[in-house]
C-alpha cells in the first residue's frame, strides 16, 4: 500500500495542474473540432452534423482567402517591424544612465494599458476630420489621411498600433539580452579592429539569437490573436480590409450564429499556428546560438 501510495504520489500532485489543462486547453480544442462538423446556432438543443460541408464552403468563400491574406500581412508587418524597431531602439538605450532609464520606462508604458483604452486614443490620433497625425501632416503640406476609412491604409493603421503597444515590451527583452552578453567579447572584438557592423553580425545578433527567436514566437501568436483593436475601431472594415481569422470567428460564431462555420475557421487558425511553430523550430532553432 505505501508502495502505491508513494508511486500515485507525483501525479496526484500536478493533478490539479492537470485537470486544469484539460478543462480549458485541451477539451476547447477538442470541441471546436467537433463542431466544425456540425450546424448549430447556439439556441436549437441539438447540433446537426454535417460533416466536411463547413470546410467545403470556408475554402469556396472569397472572403475568407482576403481574410485569411488580412492575417498573414499583419503577422508579417508587425512582428517584423516590432523586432527590428525593438533591436535598434535597444542598441540606443543599452548604456545604464539615468536618460535612458527613463526613457525605458516611458516605451514601456503603452505595453500595460489596455488595448480598449489605446484603442480609443488611436482613433482620435487618425481621425480623418481633426485627428492630431492629420494635423501634424498639414504642418508639412501633406494632405490628411484617411487612416481607418481607406481599405488601403487601414490594416497598416492597425499595424502601427500594434508595434507602438508592444515596441517597448520587446525592448526591454532584448536589453536583458544585450546586458548579458560578456564584455571580454567586444573588447576582443576591439583589439582585432573589427567595425561596428562586423561586431553586430558576428557577435551581438548571435549573442541575442535565443531572445529573437522567443520574442519572434511570442509575437506571431499574438498577431493572429489580434481581435481587441480590430473589434472596436474598424470591425473587420472598410471592405473587409482589416479582418482577420480570429475576428472572423467571432463574426460568424456570435453576429451570425453560426457555430460550426465558426469552429471550422478556428480549426484552420489552429492548424496555421502549429504548422508555422513546427516549421520555425525545426527551421531556425538549429541556428540560434546558445551559451
Amino acid at each position: 500500500m505505501k508502495k502505491v501510495i508513494q508511486t500515485l504520489k507525483p501525479y496526484l500532485f500536478v493533478a490539479p495542474a492537470l485537470i486544469i489543462f484539460l478543462a480549458f486547453s485541451i477539451y476547447p480544442i477538442l470541441n471546436t473540432i467537433y463542431l466544425s462538423f456540425h450546424e448549430w446556432d447556439l439556441i436549437s438543443p441539438t447540433k446537426q452534423f454535417v460533416g466536411l460541408k463547413n470546410y467545403h464552403t470556408l475554402f469556396k468563400d472569397v472572403k475568407f482567402y482576403q481574410t485569411l491574406s488580412n492575417t498573414f500581412v499583419y503577422m508579417v508587418l508587425t512582428v517584423g517591424l516590432g523586432v527590428i524597431l525593438a533591436i535598434a531602439l535597444a542598441l540606443f538605450l543599452r548604456k545604464d544612465t539615468r536618460i535612458n532609464k527613463f526613457m525605458q520606462n516611458l516605451i514601456f508604458t503603452p505595453y500595460i494599458v489596455s488595448l480598449a483604452s489605446i484603442s480609443f486614443l488611436w482613433m482620435w490620433l487618425m481621425n480623418n476630420d481633426f485627428g492630431l497625425l492629420n494635423y501634424i501632416l498639414s504642418l508639412v503640406g501633406i494632405p490628411p489621411i484617411d487612416w481607418l476609412g481607406n481599405p488601403k491604409v487601414a490594416l497598416i493603421s492597425l499595424v502601427i498600433i500594434s508595434v507602438w503597444k508592444t515596441l517597448g515590451y520587446n525592448t526591454l527583452i532584448i536589453l536583458s539580452a544585450l546586458q548579458s552578453i560578456p564584455k571580454h567579447l567586444y573588447e576582443a572584438a576591439a583589439l582585432d579592429k573589427s567595425s561596428r557592423k562586423q561586431t553586430f553580425l558576428k557577435i551581438t545578433l548571435p549573442m541575442i539569437s535565443p531572445t529573437l527567436f522567443f520574442l519572434t514566437i511570442v509575437n506571431v501568436i499574438a498577431s493572429f490573436k489580434v481581435f481587441e483593436t480590430i473589434q472596436i475601431i474598424t470591425s473587420g472594415g472598410p471592405q473587409n480590409s482589416t479582418n482577420t481569422l480570429v475576428y472572423s470567428i467571432y463574426e460568424y460564431g456570435f453576429q451570425f450564429y453560426k457555430i460550426g462555420y465558426a469552429s471550422a475557421i478556428g480549426v484552420i487558425l489552429l492548424v496555421i499556428i502549429s504548422i508555422f511553430t513546427v516549421m520555425y523550430f525545426k527551421l531556425l532553432s538549429k541556428k540560434v546560438h546558445y551559451q
